[in-house]
């Protein structure tokens, strides 16, 4: 008799509740559901919020509202997109979800007005918004750490987690202490991009390892990410003028300023083709 690598829960196995067990300690919440992708998770978020909304708030059928905020993204399925505010996302793929309101991110007034609608069933925000360029609010608004809301000390009713969550990465992320070397060689590597010109580089933005540039508009994003390739860094453009930098957590101090070295050499080179 052999042993199925994967099995729906329909079946018994004995890692399945294992994995569940640790996610609840770990996360404090007493139920977990786990899903395909993230964009799964995300729609069971959505119809848990709803459900809700029907039977314990008693907001009439067919009526909850959801709300989301501007530049959101959790995915490509119809549902993802009814709530994105980004036309290359959306664009010619309508009609879409009903009842998705937008609020500016970071924004605490408008989402305030927007949820003080009766028929509200939930907000669903991402603590850093990453696609739209790691754009990190202001404190107070969300903080991000092990899970992300838990600086602020918010607790939400929901916690719709992806990426790395998979593989069995977490218990290696909790036994060799990875959040806190994140912590720690993030703030390394945000330093000294801060150094880089400032009539290139703009802004630097992040938390721990999730770190974005903002470049000068003259300077393709694109480009930059291709040069930065050759030169042995990868790293990934969005909105024409933002690149992202998501460096393994177990990464060190010598590789940082490996890492730095290639950037700031790119940079000089880009610069250098542009005159």
């Amino acid at each position: 008799m052999q042993t199925l690598s994967l099995t729906s829960r329909a079946f018994y196995n004995n890692v399945l509740g294992e994995y569940e067990e640790f996610l609840v300690k770990k996360f404090k919440y007493d139920k977990a559901l786990p899903m395909n992708t993230g964009v799964e998770a995300a729609e069971s978020a959505v119809k848990l919020a709803r459900r809700w909304a029907y039977d314990v708030k008693k907001v009439p059928n067919n009526k909850a509202k959801v709300v989301f905020a501007e530049n959101n993204f959790w995915g490509r399925s119809i549902a993802a997109i009814s709530s994105s505010s980004d036309p290359e996302s959306y664009g010619g793929f309508g009609p879409f979800v009903p009842l998705f309101e937008r609020v500016p991110y970071n924004d605490l007034k408008a989402l305030e007005k927007a949820i003080s609608d009766p028929n509200t069933a939930g907000f669903m925000v991402e603590p850093i918004q990453g696609e739209a360029g790691v754009v990190v609010p202001d404190v107070g608004y969300l903080k991000v750490r092990l899970l992300a809301h838990y600086h602020d000390g918010v607790r939400p009713d929901i916690v719709v987690l992806g990426k790395a969550l998979s593989g069995g990465v977490y218990p290696v992320i909790d036994d060799e202490g990875l959040v806190e070397n994140s912590a720690k060689m993030g703030e390394l590597f945000m330093s000294k991009l801060r150094t880089l010109p400032k009539d290139v580089v703009k802004t630097v933005r992040g938390r721990g390892l999730f770190v974005a540039i903002v470049i000068n508009e003259k300077y393709d994003a694109w480009m930059v990410c291709n040069r930065l390739l050759a030169n042995g860094v990868l790293s990934k453009n969005t909105h024409g003028d933002v690149i992202r930098f998501t460096p393994p957590l177990c990464i060190n101090k010598a590789q940082i300023e490996e890492v730095f070295d290639i950037i700031s050499k790119t940079i000089q080179q880009v610069v250098a083709e542009h005159k």
